[in-house]
Protein backbone atom coordinates (compact mmCIF):
# COMPACT_ATOMS: atom_id res chain seq x y z
CA UNK A 1 0.00 0.00 0.00
CA UNK A 2 1.35 3.40 -1.01
CA UNK A 3 -0.24 6.63 0.26
CA UNK A 4 0.85 10.23 -0.11
CA UNK A 5 -0.12 13.07 2.20
CA UNK A 6 -0.30 16.43 0.45
CA UNK A 7 -0.45 19.51 2.65
CA UNK A 8 -1.22 22.97 1.33
CA UNK A 9 -0.52 26.53 2.40
CA UNK A 10 0.70 27.42 5.87
CA UNK A 11 0.73 23.81 7.08
CA UNK A 12 4.52 24.09 7.12
CA UNK A 13 3.93 26.34 10.15
CA UNK A 14 2.32 23.63 12.29
CA UNK A 15 3.74 23.79 15.78
CA UNK A 16 4.20 27.56 15.47
CA UNK A 17 0.98 28.87 13.93
CA UNK A 18 -2.10 29.31 16.13
CA UNK A 19 -1.35 26.41 18.51
CA UNK A 20 -4.77 26.86 20.14
CA UNK A 21 -6.30 25.68 16.83
CA UNK A 22 -3.58 23.51 15.29
CA UNK A 23 -1.63 22.23 18.30
CA UNK A 24 2.07 22.50 19.12
CA UNK A 25 3.46 19.50 17.21
CA UNK A 26 5.21 19.92 13.88
CA UNK A 27 3.88 17.89 10.99
CA UNK A 28 7.32 16.39 10.38
CA UNK A 29 7.38 14.93 13.91
CA UNK A 30 3.84 13.61 13.52
CA UNK A 31 4.67 12.14 10.10
CA UNK A 32 7.54 10.19 11.68
CA UNK A 33 5.05 8.75 14.19
CA UNK A 34 2.72 7.74 11.34
CA UNK A 35 5.57 6.01 9.50
CA UNK A 36 6.43 4.07 12.66
CA UNK A 37 2.78 3.14 13.31
CA UNK A 38 2.05 2.09 9.71
CA UNK A 39 5.24 0.23 8.80
CA UNK A 40 3.30 -1.85 6.27
CA UNK A 41 2.32 1.29 4.34
CA UNK A 42 4.70 3.26 2.18
CA UNK A 43 3.90 6.80 3.31
CA UNK A 44 5.10 9.89 1.51
CA UNK A 45 4.66 13.54 2.39
CA UNK A 46 4.57 16.67 0.23
CA UNK A 47 3.91 20.23 1.37
CA UNK A 48 3.65 23.40 -0.68
CA UNK A 49 2.22 26.86 -0.34
CA UNK A 50 1.60 27.05 -4.09
CA UNK A 51 -1.75 26.00 -5.58
CA UNK A 52 -0.32 24.88 -8.93
CA UNK A 53 2.18 22.60 -7.20
CA UNK A 54 -0.70 20.85 -5.41
CA UNK A 55 -2.42 20.34 -8.76
CA UNK A 56 0.80 19.04 -10.34
CA UNK A 57 1.33 16.60 -7.45
CA UNK A 58 -2.25 15.34 -7.75
CA UNK A 59 -1.64 14.73 -11.47
CA UNK A 60 1.67 12.96 -10.72
CA UNK A 61 0.11 10.65 -8.12
CA UNK A 62 -3.35 10.29 -9.58
CA UNK A 63 -3.01 7.48 -12.08
CA UNK A 64 -0.42 4.84 -11.23
CA UNK A 65 1.58 3.78 -8.23
CA UNK A 66 -0.50 5.22 -5.39
CA UNK A 67 -3.39 3.58 -3.56
CA UNK A 68 -4.50 6.78 -1.90
CA UNK A 69 -4.00 10.49 -1.53
CA UNK A 70 -4.68 12.34 1.72
CA UNK A 71 -5.14 16.03 0.99
CA UNK A 72 -5.25 18.96 3.37
CA UNK A 73 -5.41 21.84 0.90
CA UNK A 74 -5.61 24.40 3.71
CA UNK A 75 -7.24 27.64 2.60
CA UNK A 76 -7.29 26.46 -1.03
CA UNK A 77 -10.06 24.07 0.05
CA UNK A 78 -12.42 27.03 0.09
CA UNK A 79 -11.20 28.81 -3.04
CA UNK A 80 -9.69 26.43 -5.59
CA UNK A 81 -11.92 25.14 -8.32
CA UNK A 82 -8.69 24.01 -10.00
CA UNK A 83 -7.82 21.58 -7.20
CA UNK A 84 -11.36 20.21 -7.25
CA UNK A 85 -11.12 19.74 -11.01
CA UNK A 86 -7.73 18.01 -10.65
CA UNK A 87 -9.26 15.50 -8.22
CA UNK A 88 -12.14 14.88 -10.64
CA UNK A 89 -9.61 14.17 -13.36
CA UNK A 90 -7.54 11.52 -11.57
CA UNK A 91 -8.19 7.89 -10.65
CA UNK A 92 -6.48 7.61 -7.24
CA UNK A 93 -9.03 8.19 -4.45
CA UNK A 94 -8.55 11.33 -2.34
CA UNK A 95 -9.53 11.75 1.30
CA UNK A 96 -9.91 15.39 2.33
CA UNK A 97 -8.49 16.12 5.78
CA UNK A 98 -8.60 19.13 8.08
CA UNK A 99 -7.04 19.46 11.51
CA UNK A 100 -9.76 21.78 12.83
CA UNK A 101 -13.51 21.48 12.53
CA UNK A 102 -13.96 23.92 9.66
CA UNK A 103 -17.70 24.15 10.38
CA UNK A 104 -16.96 25.57 13.84
CA UNK A 105 -14.88 28.37 12.30
CA UNK A 106 -15.52 31.31 9.98
CA UNK A 107 -18.39 30.91 7.54
CA UNK A 108 -16.14 31.00 4.45
CA UNK A 109 -14.49 27.80 5.73
CA UNK A 110 -17.83 25.97 5.48
CA UNK A 111 -17.43 25.74 1.68
CA UNK A 112 -15.18 23.10 0.12
CA UNK A 113 -14.46 22.59 -3.55
CA UNK A 114 -12.81 19.29 -2.61
CA UNK A 115 -15.53 17.55 -0.58
CA UNK A 116 -17.88 16.84 -3.51
CA UNK A 117 -15.14 14.99 -5.42
CA UNK A 118 -13.35 13.31 -2.48
CA UNK A 119 -13.76 9.70 -1.39
CA UNK A 120 -14.43 11.04 2.11
CA UNK A 121 -13.83 13.94 4.48
CA UNK A 122 -12.28 13.82 7.95
CA UNK A 123 -12.06 16.97 10.03
CA UNK A 124 -11.82 18.25 13.55
CA UNK A 125 -9.67 15.55 15.16
CA UNK A 126 -6.41 17.48 15.18
CA UNK A 127 -3.46 15.68 13.62
CA UNK A 128 -5.28 12.40 14.28
CA UNK A 129 -7.44 13.30 11.27
CA UNK A 130 -4.52 12.08 9.12
CA UNK A 131 -4.33 8.83 11.08
CA UNK A 132 -8.05 8.26 10.51
CA UNK A 133 -7.58 8.93 6.80
CA UNK A 134 -4.86 6.26 6.58
CA UNK A 135 -7.16 3.82 8.38
CA UNK A 136 -9.89 4.53 5.81
CA UNK A 137 -7.62 3.08 3.10
CA UNK A 138 -6.73 0.02 5.17
CA UNK A 139 -10.30 -1.10 5.89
Amino acid sequence: MKIIIINGPNLNLLGKREPEIYGSATFEDFFTELQFKYKEVQLEYFQTNIEGEIINKLHDCGFDGYDGIILNAGAYTHTSIGIGDAIKGIKTPVVEVHISNTFAREEFRHISYISPVAKGVILGFGLQSYDLAIQSYLS
